[in-house]
């Protein structure tokens, strides 16, 4: 082998410097082969630009190695003699992975630390949350989407947050509590905010602020999504102010009141002084951050009472908002409501992606938030100007729920197109055949129809049996989020096709109810017989957007959907893919755009699956063994390119994938 000059050595360092120096906090992919936030970056792209896995050897992937949760290994008996409700199923964590260490947390909020390239445990830390409390947790609090991780180079430490509302600051390196972070390595997120409820819990049992989805940490600010409840009872609610925490103390260094306050900007839209007791506008899901800007974006959610807001008259800024803010003072640079008066619970459910495109000649710092109505609002991120234009147009808004009064308009995007189907019509229903046609609109004739926003009525009068409302409440996106490639501007979107019927009660008054009306459930399940389904496909798709052009690039339904192409009278038709196999979470390498199916596989069973990013047609498919919970992620260690997702079971389990030696 030939040795190099000094010139060329020189030269090689500085190519090799030019490559891994790429900082942490860079909006445009995971840097040097890790994993170190949620989405890869703060930005939110959940792109990485390895290549070991492609198109030509993704059905090669094997099981390098699989780790089972150690919720499974605790007293499970025992605790749910305290919380009959506990459950270990939704981990739903996507993991990170630094300095060859990878990090997770479990849904009884076990932090775990493993070898990146064995899964042998390093550490474990429980914070024993569960087993400390004696009320009982929100379900969904069993739930963890991830943990955020901080270093200055010397110190390392991840964030978490609970289901009773803390937040955790543990050793990266140790697996210890951070004593020194708030009082003995927690931070009491509800500190400072109404009507928290510590000590307390709604009328369901559910704690009052909790938190499933991970912090995001910037500038030394350490920011933590939570989760008030959707339903409750009574008008009075905490609001979900967001706040920023130095990340070496605990101290509250800002807090933004998404309900603001008297004298804040945007009270005059709590009609009637409602702000004095209304709660909710919280952020529930992951945020993200401009480091470069030194902006931090949150996606926040409908107030209280997410599906009547006959005691909040008003527009209710900033709830289902995208708002900026000054990460490191708090002060709000910019926002934009989506929704006045929300009462489809059509909550921002997923971080908004950061890119930077060009549009007719001009650059611009975008951001791009996707939602449930299925619209994507695209913004320049520096100014919060409408990339392009955003309408306000009227809706209908006859609702027959008493003091119930709805916005006459809302704002609609003119680009990109909507990635899912909106509203409700006889032209959306099935039309497979005539006979099924007949069927559907049999099967909605004792419904309101109509656009998107339709008013929400009750189901008692007249036969009526509830509004269609359309995305389900559920979303078109959820939290499961979009990704985009920084090099081509391209959106990537899962998304469901699905309704929602929503049916309302009254709270008893004898309860300490004093709304006038709270949600008594919703159906999703198909109003027509037979598990037939009522409108159109794809029942599940992913579209791909330019947002240099807001032109939709393709759409592919999601999975061939042959749990309705089997039906016995549907499957002599020989219909195309219907989708209908789930929305996993996207992820983004240089040729690839991998997800999750929940059927499709060899046996019929859950996937694994690569797109080609141009075109959307699946180049690999690889099962197994249970159904995604969590979005993969990717890492390089010690040469070998992993993509990492955690799978269901008895026992959920996180499996790192590989190519064989």
């Amino acid at each position: 082998m030939k040795q190099l000059g000094a010139v060329a050595v020189v030269v090689v360092i500085i190519i090799i410097m030019g490559l891994s120096a790429h900082p942490v906090s860079a909006q445009h992919g995971a840097p040097n082969g890790e994993w170190p936030t949620y989405a890869g970056d703060l930005g939110g792209t959940k792109y990485s630009a390895l290549d070991q896995i492609d198109a030509g050897n993704f059905n090669d992937l094997e099981i390098a190695w699989r780790w089972t949760s150690a919720d499974g290994a605790l007293d499970l008996d025992a605790l749910r003699e305290i919380h009959p409700d506990l459950s270990i199923l939704n981990m739903r964590v996507t993991p990170l992975m630094i300095g060859g260490t990878v990090y997770l947390v479990t849904p009884l909020r076990l932090a775990v630390a493993l070898d990146a390239g064995t899964g042998d445990v390093r550490w474990i830390h429980d914070p024993e949350v569960i087993r400390s409390t004696k009320k009982s947790i929100n379900a969904p609090g069993y739930s963890s989407r991830g943990l955020a991780y901080w270093t200055d180079g010397t110190d390392e430490r991840l964030y978490y947050g609970t289901p009773d509302g803390y937040l955790l600051a543990i050793d990266a390196k140790t697996g210890q509590a951070v004593r020194s972070f708030g009082e003995n390595g927690r931070v009491d997120l509800g500190s400072q905010i109404p009507r928290n409820g510590r000590g307390t819990t709604d009328h369901k049992g559910h704690p009052v602020i909790s938190v499933n989805s991970p912090p995001i940490v910037a500038h030394d600010i350490v920011v933590t999504p939570t989760s008030i409840s959707d339903q409750p009872i009574t008008k009075e609610q905490p609001p979900g102010w967001v706040k920023g925490i130095d990340v070496r103390t605990g101290e509250t260094k800002w807090m933004f009141r998404t309900v603001p306050q008297a004298d804040d900007i945007g009270v005059e839209t709590w009609q009637d002084e409602s702000w004095r007791y209304s709660g909710g506008a919280n952020v529930w899901s992951m945020f993200s951050v401009d480091d470069e800007l030194g902006y931090i974006y949150l996606p926040t959610g409908t107030p209280t009472n997410d599906y009547y807001g006959g005691h909040r008259p008003g527009d209710t800024l900033f709830a289902e908002s995208l708002v900026a803010l000054d990460i490191e003072t708090g002060e709000r640079i910019w926002h934009f409501q989506a929704v006045h008066h929300g009462v489809w619970d059509y909550d921002f459910p997923t971080h908004p992606n950061l890119i930077d495109i060009t549009v007719d000649g001009r650059d611009i710092k975008a951001i791009a938030q996707v939602s449930k109505q299925g619209f994507t609002y695209v913004f320049d991120r520096v100014t919060g100007e409408p990339v392009w234009p955003i309408e306000e147009r009227g809706v209908e808004t006859d609702t027959d729920l008493d003091g119930e009064v709805l916005s006459p308009t809302q704002p609609f995007p003119t680009r990109p197109l909507p990635f899912e189907d909106q509203g409700s019509s006889i032209d959306q229903l099935i039309d497979f055949t005539p006979e099924l046609r007949a069927m559907a609109v049999e099967a909605v004739r004792h419904h309101r129809l109509g656009g998107l926003f339709s008013p929400p009525m009750r189901t008692v009068e007249d036969g009526m049996q509830g509004t269609i409302q359309r995305p389900a409440i559920g979303g078109g996106a959820n939290w499961m989020g979009s990704a985009v490639d920084p090099d081509t501007g391209i959106l990537y979107i899962p998304s469901v096709n699905a309704y929602s019927v929503m049916k309302y009660v009254t709270p008893d008054p004898a309860e300490g109810g004093n709304l006038a009306y709270t949600q008594g459930g919703f159906q999703t399940a198909p109003l027509m017989p037979q598990g037939l389904p009522l409108f159109k496909p794809p029942y599940s798709r992913i579209t791909a957007i330019d947002l240099n052009t807001g032109d939709h690039a393709w759409m592919q339904p999601n999975g061939d959907g042959d749990r309705y192409r089997n039906h016995p009278q549907l499957r002599d038709l020989n219909l195309p893919p219907l989708g209908g196999d789930g929305r996993g979470g996207p992820l983004l390498t240089t040729s690839l755009l991998v997800s999750a199916l929940s059927a499709g596989g060899t046996d019929g069973g859950p996937r694994l699956v690569a797109r080609d990013k141009a075109t959307g047609a699946i180049v690999g498919s690889l099962d197994l063994a249970a159904g995604a919970i969590g979005t993969p992620m990717t890492y390089m260690h010690e040469g070998t390119q992993y993509i990492a997702l955690t799978i269901g079971g008895d026992v959920p389990e996180l499996i790192a994938l590989a190519l064989p030696d």
